[in-house]
């Protein structure tokens, strides 16, 4: 199927990021993804030029082997990227974080589907699916994918896209992931949501598609994290539960800090009438304390997701408490941003709630990021729990009879 609409605009090459990387790059994008914010809320996708800025930024290329001209990164770089450009714009870093992350779910395909997928070099965009709502059917050389697939951000302007589908022996219920071109699909627009309008999560519909064997990986092989390389890098060798919440996190912290920086700008030039007075919104110590809290939050939630970057990059063995502490950390860090975004918004007053505006747009694309399903506070919290208080044997009953 023609690609017609945002998806025609082609991945351009670009030069490896200099001077600081990543995150240097992503702090020159920044500007130009908060100037289409509002147009990207507005018209429910990323302008082209927000689009170009994250690619230009290097974000498609961070996580893909060196031998395709790749960074293969660090996941502390992403994470301090990912934060810079959603400061700006909450859609443009969730799909930045994407496009990274998806990339590097790709270095799991076997070499002659890596190959394809970056034979124009290393800026390919992948989206994903990552809800299986179809049994994959086995062909000669590979397989047919048929159904739809919900919820594939940044799909206007993807080369590529992993999809998830249930394989077809019912009895082992085991997932894979497909690799498809974009052209490949039929795109419907159904993103109308209330927040992270911007991210153009829409529908894709595959009619009897065939793919390849080459194009297609286990989950098992991800979630190990077993890259097929003989020395992979490090970021192709650590668990996928370590490190998958960071992708959905990350753009939250930076939209809470932007709505921070927008509302600390505002708050202080603001005042307001009290019993009969002139008096400026910062002597208020309802918003003085919104500010020590709020503000106290998102560097919390900064520390805490830096130090599962910060263990995903040291070499060596993963600790074995390390899954299921980030696990704990997503949803605190998540729950806590919302807290966060909730009181610079109750203290904005009528203001505040005018649609479009900064920290307004924040607060809405904040909580629709903590809604996700990899940030969800009771099963993650189950999941640490599990792990804690599995260490410690179960009490007998004479134990139990002396409190």
């Amino acid at each position: 199927m023609p690609q017609t609409g945002p998806a025609a605009m082609t991945t351009a090459r670009h030069p490896a990021p200099e001077g600081g990387g990543l995150p240097a790059a992503a702090g020159a994008a920044r500007p130009v993804v908060a100037g289409h914010a509002h147009s990207a809320d507005r018209e429910r996708v990323l302008a082209p030029e927000a689009v170009q800025a994250i690619t230009a930024a290097g974000f498609a290329r961070h996580f893909v082997p060196r031998r395709f001209g790749g960074a293969a990164g660090t996941f502390t770089d992403f994470v301090g990227a990912v934060t810079e450009v959603a400061a700006g714009c909450t859609s443009a870093g969730w799909c930045a974080a994407l496009f990274a992350s998806h990339a590097r779910m790709a270095a799991y395909l076997p070499a002659r589907g890596q190959q394809e997928i970056w034979r124009e070099g290393p800026d390919a965009r992948v989206s994903a699916g990552f809800v299986p709502t179809t049994t994959a059917t086995a062909a000669p050389g590979g397989w047919l994918l048929d159904g739809s697939w919900n919820f594939i951000s940044g799909v206007d302007f993807a080369d590529w896209i992993l999809l998830s589908a249930w394989e077809p022996d019912p009895a082992q219920k085991r997932l894979r992931f497909f690799a498809v071109p974009r052209a490949a699909c039929e795109v419907q627009d159904t993103w109308f949501t209330v927040g992270l309008r911007g991210t153009g999560s829409k529908t894709v519909v595959l009619s009897e598609v065939f793919v390849p064997e080459h194009r297609s990986f286990s989950q098992a092989v991800l979630l190990a994290g077993t890259a097929p390389e003989t020395e992979p890098a490090r970021c192709h060798a650590v668990p996928f539960r370590l490190v998958n919440g960071l992708t959905m996190v990350a753009p939250a912290v930076g939209a809470a800090q932007g709505a921070l920086d927008a509302w600390s700008r505002w708050i202080a030039r603001k005042s307001e009438v009290l019993m009969g007075r002139t008096v400026p919104s910062a002597e208020k110590a309802s918003v003085q304390a919104a500010l020590a809290r709020s503000s106290a939050a998102v560097e919390t939630a900064a520390l805490l997701i830096g130090r599962i970057a910060a263990t995903a990059d040291a070499a060596g063995e993963v600790p074995p408490d390390a899954v299921p502490r980030s696990h704990r950390d997503y949803a605190i860090v998540a729950e806590s941003l919302q807290d966060a975004v909730d009181r610079l918004q109750r203290e904005s007053g009528a203001r505040g709630q005018a649609e479009g505006s900064p920290v307004e747009r924040a607060w809405r694309d904040v909580h629709a990021a903590g809604s996700h399903a990899a940030l969800q506070f009771d099963s993650n919290c189950a999941v640490y729990a599990r792990h804690t208080l599995g260490a410690y044997p179960p009490a007998t009953k004479e134990a139990a009879s002396h409190g």
